[in-house]
């Protein structure tokens, strides 16, 4: 019978480039490829559908996908397996099973099936059918007609796939000797701040590499003094602040495309921009190209990131996160928004208990207010000045630099994959406590907040214009912090002050 419903099956994969081009081109180029090699066997298809005397009412393209490649998926009983994924066959496959589709046409069997399970799958689909559902190829190198098709399917399936190992072994083979020699990969996309030939720097490109690292690290000299203001020194620039103003400047990405938080991040936070060479995810050893930012500066950002989340903004808003701490575990609770709204919380995913919270507008209100009657004690005033005059002792620098060295160190250790990101995750949460229990006059800009505060004419209106990150500094020049007690049930959703006890000095 001649099928009057047939379904064409066309298929491309790609290699990777072999020529100079860059990456803005090689999408273009992709598209090109896609539409010309799918044409070229859409029309081949057709002009044998139209010698066979076929009907074909639907195509399936498949574009950039490996008939060879395999990935652990789970299976419907759960287990998992290594499979090819192609959506497109697997529709095809339906549709000839359940009788949608009469006929299956392609253009060679190698377009149809690398991997001898997918040919097992469409012969099983083939043989359910009495009589078989006919399949053809332009080149007739797959027909499924009789047993003896079927058999030379299955050896020229598993010559294909014989083929595809031989050639991915020596791929594999040659982009370890690359990696081990510290050598670029060659061919594929070219990387932000490197040319596609020679992996050579382009200096235009490094510039902005080395702006975006020290706009992370808080340290860039390109911020104006209001801009400086807004931006504190150990949480750096968001990476949203950073594409805006890169696309503002329209300054060009490699493919043309915006300025994203994600593409800040990308172009940054790769080894090569390091001088060093990965593979397969790890750091396999030095690179024979220059580095644009230098490894230790480098780690320093890797670190900076991973503690980050995207799209957010980076300036301090709960200006009690670091003085709040919870009387269960100890730990300091942060600025927090969910369901509840805005609150300061101890949370698991840091560390904490999630046992100890209390809502943000209570709490901000209640110590702000005994901060300004504290501001209006002559007493208090005169410490504050003492504290604002008064050089750091040499002791508490030391301990400072060493808290600072081993979260450097950690950074490092992050960086290079030595360490889990939880297991750095933990290391910093236990040394940033540290350091944030350390009094105000530890942080190197406290005595200028201070200074500028007690030179307000109102010292009340001056609190009031700072900003939140300064404000902690003040409350931690007058306490070291505060231990938030238990809510009291039997006050119903009524605010206690009383929870807020101020720690020992």
């Amino acid at each position: 019978m001649t099928p009057q419903r047939a379904v064409l099956l066309l298929r491309i994969s790609y290699r990777k480039p072999e020529d100079d081009e860059d990456q803005a081109n090689e999408a273009a180029r992709r598209r090109r490829e896609f539409s010309k090699g799918i044409g070229r066997q859409e029309e081949d298809g057709r002009a044998l559908a139209e010698r066979l005397g076929w009907t074909v009412v639907k195509v399936i393209p498949e574009d950039d996908t490996s008939a060879f490649k395999r990935r652990k998926i789970k299976l419907p009983d759960g287990s998992t397996a290594l499979r090819t994924v192609r959506p497109g066959f697997r529709a095809a496959l339906d549709g000839l099973a359940s009788g949608e589709y009469d006929g299956l046409i392609a253009d060679d069997l190698d377009r149809v099936a690398r991997d001898p399970r997918d040919l097992e799958d469409l012969i099983d689909v083939v043989e359910s059918c009495r009589p078989r559902i006919p399949v053809e190829s332009v080149t007739g190198s797959l027909r499924l007609a009789n047993d003896a098709d079927i058999t030379v399917a299955r050896i020229m399936c598993a010559v294909a796939n014989k083929s595809s190992r031989d050639t991915a072994r020596r791929v594999t083979r040659k982009h370890e000797e690359l990696a081990a020699e510290g050598k670029p990969p060659g061919g594929g996309y070219r990387g932000y701040g490197f040319t596609a030939a020679g992996h050579e720097p382009i200096e235009e490109e490094a510039k902005i590499l080395r702006e975006i690292a020290a706009r992370i690290l808080g340290d860039w000299d390109g911020w104006t003094d209001e801009e400086r203001d807004k931006i504190l020194p150990e949480v750096g620039e968001s990476l949203n602040s950073i594409a805006a103003d890169l696309d503002q400047r329209q300054v060009p990405t490699v493919t043309g495309a915006r300025w994203r938080d994600r593409s800040v991040r990308s172009v940054v936070s790769k080894p090569s921009v390091a001088g060093l060479r990965e593979y397969k995810g790890e750091i396999v050893g030095k690179a024979v190209w220059d580095a644009i930012v230098p490894e230790e500066r480098w780690e320093q950002v890797c670190a900076r990131l991973a503690g980050r989340n995207r799209a957010v903004d980076l300036t301090l808003q709960r200006w009690l996160t670091g003085v709040l701490r919870c009387s269960k575990c100890k730990g300091m609770l942060v600025g927090w928004s969910g369901n509840n709204g805005k609150r300061y919380w101890c949370p698991p995913s840091q560390g904490g208990c999630g046992k100890i919270a209390v809502k943000a507008s209570f709490a901000e209100g209640e110590i702000e207010r005994q901060v300004l009657g504290l501001l209006g004690q002559p007493m208090v005033l005169q410490r504050l000045r003492t504290v604002a005059d008064t050089e750091v002792t040499d002791e508490a620098r030391t301990e400072l630099a060493d808290d600072e060295a081993q979260l450097k160190l950690m950074a490092g250790m992050f960086a290079r994959r030595e360490i889990t990101f939880p297991e750095f995750q933990e290391g910093r949460r236990i040394i940033e406590a540290r350091i944030k229990e350390s009094r105000a006059l530890l942080v190197s800009r406290a005595p200028r907040v201070l200074r500028r505060l007690l030179a307000a004419d109102d010292v009340a209106v001056g609190w009031s214009e700072l900003r939140p990150a300064d404000m902690r500094e003040v409350i931690l020049a007058l306490v070291p912090g505060y231990e938030v007690l238990p809510h009291d049930r039997s006050m119903g959703n009524k605010f206690d002050p009383g929870r807020l006890v101020p720690l020992d000095v």
